[in-house]
């Protein structure tokens, strides 16, 4: 299967993007979010040590695999080759996308952040090399403190522009989720909503609620 196919397969299977983060162990948290529905599971734990990362993300390759979902990498190039994750997911500080898909070969998914209009015309020129872009921090939140959100516009923008699928990500609660689906972005990725929740099965339920509604 090639790199489309496998990002449009867990899209069609669940829209909703997993990444890791919080308070929770990691494998727990990821086995929750499996059995709720989510086929696509980002890794990002960038306070841990690399051979902590490296036991963690071997554990996540085979629980993905069981669930038939795929395995992103944040940022670590390195051990998403290590692990064999299906994909690898950088941001505009990282290394050039050219560059990373050199490293990974031809059948590694590459996500890139994008945060601006100019960020995502970069992103369409790297056409058969990068496979999705993530949009955002459509609102504020405590993921990412630091980033200004860019507002629900962008993702009208960018679904309208971008090349590739986007994922919206940023302050995205069940709240809100409504009305970032209108905007019909291919997947939503709810970070803490997710990671902090008492009932991933519901909250899962609630955030796809909008998107029954819009699709």
């Amino acid at each position: 299967m090639n790199r489309k196919d496998k990002l449009t397969e867990v899209m069609n299977a669940c829209p909703i993007y997993g990444i890791t983060g919080g308070t929770r162990d990691v494998v727990p948290l990821v086995k929750d979010m499996l059995s709720a529905g989510i086929r696509i599971i980002q890794y990002r734990e960038k306070g841990k040590t690399p051979i902590l990362r490296y036991q963690e993300a071997m554990i996540l390759r085979r629980l993905t695999s069981d669930y038939h979902a795929l395995l992103i990498i944040d940022d670590y190039v390195d051990l998403a080759l290590a692990v064999h994750a299906d994909g690898v997911h950088i941001g505009q500080d990282d290394l050039p996308p050219n560059t990373v898909r050199r490293i990974v070969g031809p059948n590694m998914l590459i996500g890139w952040s994008t945060h601006s209009i100019s960020d995502l015309k970069a992103a369409n020129r790297y056409t058969g090399v990068i496979d999705y872009i993530g949009v955002g921090p459509i609102f504020s939140t405590q993921t990412k403190p630091n980033a200004n959100p860019v507002g629900i516009s962008y993702v009208y923008w960018a679904k309208q522009f971008s090349k590739f699928p986007i994922v919206a990500i940023g302050g995205i609660k069940t709240t809100n989720a409504d009305i970032v689906w209108q905007a019909h972005p291919d997947f939503i990725c709810a970070v803490s909503e997710i990671t902090e929740s008492d009932n991933i099965q519901n909250t899962v339920y609630e955030l796809m609620t909008g998107y029954s509604r819009v699709r």
